[in-house]
């Protein structure tokens, strides 16, 4: 096969890159010259940025010979080439090109990636200029590189997300990007108790949502039906405890292994791991594995039914705390972020005295591990911790709205779930195979036409730290329909997130979102085709 010619000004580049452009061939592009489009056009993308303005006539093709530049300081070199190597990883699958990694030497990179930016910019945020000659991605931060490189992989063609080598050109539309989040906190949760999900499946999960720039995934590891995670001090939560899922079939938990793959698995996309405990509802399974947890001393069966409201566990026995105490400490040893959700929602068996007794010693057990409290809205019936958060789940009603103000006047900050607006675990209408229906039908358009800011009354905006989009699995048993529920609607609720509140608008994102299909076509995704929106 015949070589593509390389342009002079690599020649002498070629001590350097000789080694790295022979492993692996170059692929010449057949498409004839005449049949190929002039100019790419512009990539419709979610979240939308803050400013894009197209360079027309300016596109940026990549060529077998194309090389990544990388600049960033001796502190973050590691970090950033961590984020070139992702990058070029895939390309390479999809391209076949070798895009050998360099230091960037000016004037000599195709693509060149740099934390050398501004610190204006964020830690997050990024600029992105592609023209003729290359594309550039500019942050401040490894992360922001990331978020800059997530975009980048969107204004690729669909194809270059592929498992295995396509065919050209790979063209990027002429344009500069300027790009901050809106909200610092934008979650993706799930609930891996109602029915076990896998490493390799939260890892496939991680996959798709930080293509949205989502920053934290949020695992519900312990509820009535299974407890999930590797207590060393209380072995039977996972060894009985785990043991099942919903409808009687087996279960599983990740040892402290496991579980440190799916938190360096997160952190590589720049996802920090919240670990949810519920307490002191929710939580039949630990009382199911040990019967001195019980206030009669009596261990119930295991569960495996769906109710909820039904659990407490004893909150007058100092065992009680003796337990949360090991178990916090050893789920903070296992999550490097700063923050454990202590759960505090559906507590229908806890006498409401008693429960105003047990947030506070149960949230002071957090703060002993040098973390911050975060739980249901719920919470904000108690005292709070100082740097709390209250994770609002509410339906529009008045009592829910009115717990997010007492957070909110505790100083606490306020994360948006709404169950009727957020929970990916709600059918899209009436003939949706999976899911439930207690927060109401949640199309498409539901799932996305809603301002943080300003869906509870009299909540300052400056109390809203962001949004999560939480998926529960009572009705979830694989990963197929895992991704049915979250597909399409999980990128409505990162673009709220990301977003600017004036570039909200149903219309014109139903028309970006369209155009994912054919994205998550090349990624094997089991999206629901919603009939409103134009795929292609």
């Amino acid at each position: 096969m015949t070589r593509l010619a390389r342009p002079s000004r690599r020649v002498s580049l070629a001590g350097l890159l000789t080694a790295a452009l022979l492993a692996t061939p170059l692929i010449a592009t057949t498409t004839p010259a005449a049949a190929q489009p002039q100019t790419a056009s512009t990539p419709a993308l979610i979240p939308k940025p803050v400013s894009q303005h197209a360079l027309v006539g300016q596109d940026f093709t990549l060529k077998p010979w194309s090389i990544v530049g990388v600049a960033s300081s001796a502190k973050e070199s590691k970090a950033a080439r961590k984020v070139a190597d992702q990058l070029t990883t895939q390309l390479r699958r999809s391209t076949g090109y070798p895009l050998p990694v360099i230091p960037l030497v000016p004037g000599v990179a195709d693509i060149k990636l740099s934390t050398n930016g501004p610190a204006s910019l964020g830690a997050e945020g990024y600029q992105l200029r592609a023209d003729r000659s290359a594309v550039s991605v500019t942050a401040a931060t490894p992360e922001g590189l990331f978020r800059g490189v997530t975009t980048l992989r969107q204004l690729l063609p669909a194809k270059a997300d592929a498992a295995s080598r396509q065919a050209g050109p790979w063209r990027v539309a002429g344009t500069t990007i300027a790009d901050s989040p809106r909200y610092g906190y934008r979650g993706a949760m799930l609930d891996v108790s109602r029915h076990f999900f896998s490493v390799a499946e939260v890892k496939r999960y991680i996959d798709l949502i930080s293509l949205y720039k989502l920053n934290k995934l949020h695992l519900h590891l312990a509820d009535d039906q299974g407890w999930r995670i590797q207590v060393d001090s209380w072995p039977r939560l996972t060894t009985y405890g785990g043991s099942l899922e919903v409808n009687g079939t087996p279960g599983g938990s990740y040892t402290k292994a496991d579980f440190a793959e799916i938190v360096r698995y997160a952190a590589d996309h720049y996802l920090t791991v919240i670990p949810e405990i519920d307490t002191p509802g929710h939580t039949n399974a630990a009382l199911a594995s040990y019967a001195e947890l019980n206030c009669d001393g009596v261990a119930p069966p295991l569960y495996t039914g769906t109710d909820v409201g039904f659990s407490s566990l004893c909150v007058g026995k100092e065992i009680t705390y003796e337990f949360l105490d090991d178990v916090f400490r050893e789920v903070a040893q296992q999550a490097p972020g700063d923050v454990i959700h202590l759960g505090g929602d559906e507590a229908h068996s806890t006498p409401h005295s008693d429960y105003l007794t047990f947030v506070p010693k149960a949230a002071a057990l957090v703060t002993k591990q040098h973390k911050r409290v975060m739980g249901w809205q719920e919470i904000a019936e108690t005292p709070l911790p100082a740097g709390s958060i209250a994770q609002y789940w509410g339906t529009d009603d008045a009592r829910s709205q009115e717990l997010a103000r007492k957070a909110a006047a505790q100083g606490a900050k306020v994360v948006m779930s709404p169950a009727n607006r957020a929970y990916l675990d709600m059918k899209y209408d009436d003939s949706t195979p999976y899911g439930q229906d207690w927060a109401g039908l949640v199309d498409v358009q539901t799932a996305y036409d809603w301002n943080p800011s300003t869906l509870v009354p009299d909540l300052p905006e400056s109390a809203v730290a962001g949004v999560e989009a939480p998926i529960w699995t009572e009705t979830l048993d694989d990963l197929d329909k895992l991704e049915y529920m979250a597909f399409p609607r999980l990128p409505g609720v990162a673009e709220l997130g990301w977003s600017q509140a004036s570039a909200l608008d149903w219309t014109a994102y139903k028309d970006r979102l369209g155009a994912q299909g054919s994205r998550w076509d090349v990624l094997s995704v089991n999206f629901y085709r919603a009939p409103e929106i134009n795929w292609r």
